[in-house]
This record gives structure tokens, C-alpha cells and sequence, in this order.
């Protein structure tokens, strides 16, 4: 048969080989699968198409096998009746439905072949279908989550050279510090020591300063008649 010849890849077709050979599975399982799809809807027609031939076939092997039983028993009719030229009528009807039943019989089996490869051949193809479907989910499953495992990793290069940037930061920041510190260190090494005697003047000239103030205060206060020293001598 033309349509078995056509589909006869499908039984020897192996649906995860078929996948694993595509360059972008997510893209072409989905053509794929139409393409099969489509194959199942024309397997299908044909496979009723054969299975009904082979149903007709059976019955007319049925039915010459019944009528060859027919002209058997009237054959046995006619020679209990005694009559033998009947009996050889229908003996010879009997013997060209044999011979006719041979044929049905071979057609018979031939059909029965077609439909049970095309039944093979349907059912093949509607389970590798399924596989296909199953494995299109997991395809894409496993592609989405590699897109987003490239996209965490891209982040993760984006946090990388911001970590970097940080750290050049903070490198700089401590550098300058370094330096300040240096900077005040040298400055107060720059500084002129002084000796005891240069810090005892500036203790005394700071209390010259102050005595100073306060003969100032006591000269103001006699002009003013506040003395302390006025009011102590009234009081005595």
C-alpha cells in the first residue's frame, strides 16, 4: 500500500534522537510537532480506511465460507434423497466457492497485515506525540530557567565591578587619610622646640599680665571711693 511506504519512517523513527539532533529544540520542537500532528490526522484516516477494508475482507470470507456450508448440506440432502446428480450440483457449487475463498481468504490476510501495521503505525505515532508534548515542557522549562540563570549571572558581573569600584573607593579614602595624618605629624614636627626658659616667661608674663589688671582695678576703685583697703582702715 502507497500510504504504508509513505509513513514507514514512522515506525523507525526514534522521537528523542529526532530532538536531541535539532540546533534549537525550543524553536523547532514546536514545528515538529505540528508536522506530526498533521501525519497522525492523515495515519488516522488511512488506518480506519485499511481496518474497514479489512473488516469487509473478513466478511466475505464469512460469508463464502457459509455459503460453501450451505451447498454441503444440500448436497447431503440430495444424496439421502438419492439423488446423485443434484448432490454433484451442488458439490461442484461448493467446490467454486472454495476456490473463491482461497482468494478471499489471501485477501483477507493481507488486509488484516495493513491494518495492523497501520494500527502499529498510528499508535506509535500517537505516543511519540506525547513524548513530544512532555518533552517540549521540560525544553522550555530548562531554557527558561537557563535564560534566567544567564540573567542572574549578568547581575552578578554587574555587582562584581561595583564591588570593585567599593573597594577602589575605600582604598582611596584610606590613602588620603594616610596622608592627612601624615600631613598634621610633619606639621607639628615642623614646630620650634622650646626650652624651660621659654615656657616659664610665658607663665609669668601671662601672671605680670594679670597683676597688672588688678592694680589697675585697685587704683579705680580708691578713685571712686570703693577701696577695700579705704574700708578696712574706717572700720577699725
Amino acid at each position: 500500500m502507497a500510504i504504508l511506504d509513505r509513513f514507514t519512517d514512522i515506525i523507525s523513527a526514534n522521537v528523542n534522537a529526532i530532538i536531541d539532533r535539532m540546533e534549537n529544540p525550543e524553536k523547532m520542537i514546536d514545528q515538529y510537532l505540528r508536522d506530526m500532528i498533521e501525519d497522525l490526522a492523515e495515519v488516522k484516516k488511512n488506518t480506519a480506511s485499511v481496518m474497514a477494508e479489512e473488516t469487509r475482507a473478513k466478511r466475505l470470507v464469512d460469508e463464502n465460507e457459509a455459503e460453501s456450508k450451505k451447498y454441503e448440506r444440500y448436497a447431503q440432502k440430495a444424496l439421502q434423497a438419492g439423488n446423485d446428480a443434484d448432490a454433484r450440483v451442488f458439490l461442484s457449487k461448493k467446490q467454486e466457492l472454495e476456490d473463491t475463498g482461497t482468494g478471499l481468504a489471501n485477501a483477507y490476510a493481507k488486509a488484516h497485515e495493513n491494518a495492523s501495521k497501520m494500527r502499529k503505525m498510528h499508535d506509535k505515532l500517537a505516543s511519540d506525540i506525547n513524548k513530544l508534548k512532555n518533552r517540549r515542557s521540560m525544553i522550555k522549562t530548562q531554557m527558561s530557567v537557563a535564560d534566567t540563570q544567564e540573567k542572574l549571572n549578568k547581575v552578578d558581573s554587574s555587582l562584581g565591578k561595583s564591588k570593585g569600584a567599593m573597594s577602589n573607593f575605600e582604598r582611596m579614602e584610606e590613602k588620603a587619610s594616610r596622608r592627612l595624618d601624615e600631613a598634621d605629624a610633619m606639621a607639628e614636627l615642623n614646630e620650634q622646640p622650646k626650652d624651660s626658659a621659654q615656657k616659664l616667661e610665658e607663665k609669668y608674663a601671662k601672671e605680670t599680665g594679670s597683676a597688672a589688671v588688678e592694680e589697675e582695678l585697685e587704683r579705680m576703685k580708691q578713685q571712686m571711693g570703693l577701696s577695700s583697703s579705704k574700708k578696712t582702715t574706717e572700720t577699725e
